[in-house]
Parts: structure tokens; sequence; C-alpha cells
């Protein structure tokens, strides 16, 4: 007889582990912008080998969360205006045409199932849960790409996930902003479901323009560590 093709999954690397918690810490202001990453306190308190701290630390860096500065090491990567901005830009552009293809073929169900993401992060928004907001804002746009038939343009975006997480934790602690959100989300929902494909363009451009605003505001008055801290 012969052997099973079938792939076994692994168990979660002792790696996959720590960089899980070490991309959380980043995300919920356990570490703020500029921090600096010591490898021995790492392996501490991650308590994994200097080995797997540097792993997670270069891979971390491909995502943009950490910078590595000349003599002084790591740094927990300080967002900037410029970079900021073309992350909107992309985002802008890539939501918007989406938008337009899941208004264009999305039926009842997907509908119902966007629907219940906007009450999901309402609920979320209400309970001050941000990081709850941050992964439930992520699945309402991966069914809204994939419900558009934009696989490809999802995994450009799912490769800019780690800054723009970061980019929402910094947004979403600033004042009044679940109540903006959700009317927002509501907007690019209502051209979804009337089949609307330029409505639900605008609307989600309409809605990062927004959001893109509000960053600008706070990264020029430097107010990034101020409201991750808020978020956290």
């Amino acid at each position: 007889m012969l052997p099973s093709l079938k792939v076994e999954r692994p168990n979660v690397t002792l790696r996959e582990l720590a960089l899980q918690k070490m991309r959380t810490a980043i995300l919920d202001a356990r570490f703020l912008p500029g921090d600096r990453l010591v490898e021995r306190a790492l392996c501490e308190e991650l308590g994994v080998s200097r080995t797997v701290v540097r792993e997670v630390l270069r891979h971390l860096e491909t995502e943009g969360l950490i910078q590595t500065l000349p003599n002084q090491g790591p740094i927990v990567a300080i967002l900037d205006m410029q970079s900021a901005a073309e992350i909107y830009e992309i985002r802008a552009l890539l939501e918007g045409e989406a938008a337009m293809a899941c208004a264009q073929q999305a039926d009842e169900t997907l509908v119902t199932v966007l629907g219940e993401c906007i009450a999901h992060i309402q609920h979320a928004f209400d309970e001050q849960d941000h990081y709850a907001v941050r992964d439930l804002t992520s699945a309402f746009y991966e069914r809204m790409f994939i419900g558009g038939r934009k696989h490809v343009a999802w995994e450009i975006v799912q490769s800019l996930t780690a800054r723009i997480n970061r980019l929402r934790a910094l947004t979403i602690a600033s004042d009044d902003r679940g109540r903006q959100v959700v009317q927002e989300m509501q907007h690019i929902l209502a051209a979804i479901r009337a089949h609307d494909g330029h409505g639900a363009r605008l609307a989600a451009r309409a809605h990062v323009e927004r959001v893109a605003d509000i960053a600008r505001g706070l990264l020029g008055e430097g107010h990034e560590n101020a409201s991750w801290r808020r978020a956290g």
C-alpha cells in the first residue's frame, strides 16, 4: 500500500507563538513607537532563546513594525506621515474597487454577514475593546474583498495588515470614532445592498479619506504615543 499523501498540520512552533506575542504587544501599545527592543530582556519576558528572539525581530521588521537603527539596534518603528499617507492611498484604491465589485456580485447572504460584522464592531466599540475592533474590521474587509472576487487585491492588503492595524490602533482611540466608523461602514453596506457599485466605491473611499485625515492630524500633533496608551 502506498503511503498517504495527507499533510499533517504541525503544532504551532515556539517561534510562531513568540511572533504572535510580540506583534500583539506592539499593536496593543505594550511597546510604544521608538521603544528599544533589547534581546536579553525579550528572552526573559518571552521565555525563549536569543535565536528565536532574533528570528521574531527580523520577521517583524519585514512587516514594518520594527526598524533597526545604526548603533542602537531594533526599536518599535515610528509612524511617519508620508508612510501613513501611502498606506491610506493604497487602501482607498483597493477598498474602493473591492466595494464596487462586491456591490455588483453580493447576494443576500453576504449582505447579512457584512451587517453582522458591523453590529459586532459597534458592540466592540461600546465595550471599548479596541483589539476586537481591529479583528472585526479586518473580517469585514476580508468578506467584502472575497465577496467581490478580489482575491489578489486582498493578498496585497494582507501584506500591509500589521501596518494598517497600527494606524487603526491610533485612530480608533480618537474621540467619537466608534460612532463615525459604524456610520461610514453602514454607508458602504447600504450601497452594496442596493447593488450600487459606484456608490459603494465612493463610500469606501470616503471612509478611508476620513480616517486618513484623523491619522494625519494625530501624527502631525505628535499624539501617537498618547493615543496608543488610551487604545491599550
